[in-house]
């Protein structure tokens, strides 16, 4: 598997970022202005992050998706580890991400990875998404947020 930048001439792979984030609104609005990265296997499209500048310094790691049949062999880990290794070569301080309160390995996945919460929108999901969002039995309704300052270890 390899990891690589999107092509100016490529698609998105709107599948991938839309099992991350089910509003084509809003995927369209970040990937427009985003770095977008793609994880690969025999020239196929198995994940995909996106990276965007939100602040000086700082960056967010707004959408990472790995196709249903790969979950669950590392390929997540992985990109959010080149996401990091990414932010930290483009000269950013801080990289943030955030994830809905039902997301339970990926909150685990990110704290796994250096994050630390740092905050919650109340809301964020019943204010900002017109259906409902259920993962693990929990209705999405909180974003929580974590961050990783990318001068230190671990």
């Amino acid at each position: 598997m390899k990891i690589r930048p999107l092509h100016n001439y490529e698609n998105p792979p709107l599948d991938l970022l839309l099992l991350a984030d089910p509003s084509l609104e809003v995927v369209n609005s970040y990937i427009s202005r985003g770095h977008c990265f793609v994880a690969e296997r025999d020239r196929q499209i198995i994940g995909v992050y996106v990276l965007i500048d939100t602040r000086p310094q700082t960056v967010e790691l707004v959408n990472i998706a790995v196709l249903a049949q790969e979950q669950g062999k590392g390929i997540g880990k992985k990109l959010v580890l080149h996401a990091i290794e990414t932010a930290q070569s483009m000269g950013y301080k801080t990289i943030e991400i955030g994830t809905g309160n039902s997301s339970i390995s990926q909150l685990a996945l990110y704290q796994k990875c250096g994050f630390r919460i740092i905050g919650i929108d109340r809301d964020f999901f019943i204010n900002h998404y017109q259906d409902a969002i259920y993962e693990n039995g929990i209705q999405c309704r909180d974003m929580i947020r974590l961050s990783k300052n990318l001068s230190e270890e671990g």
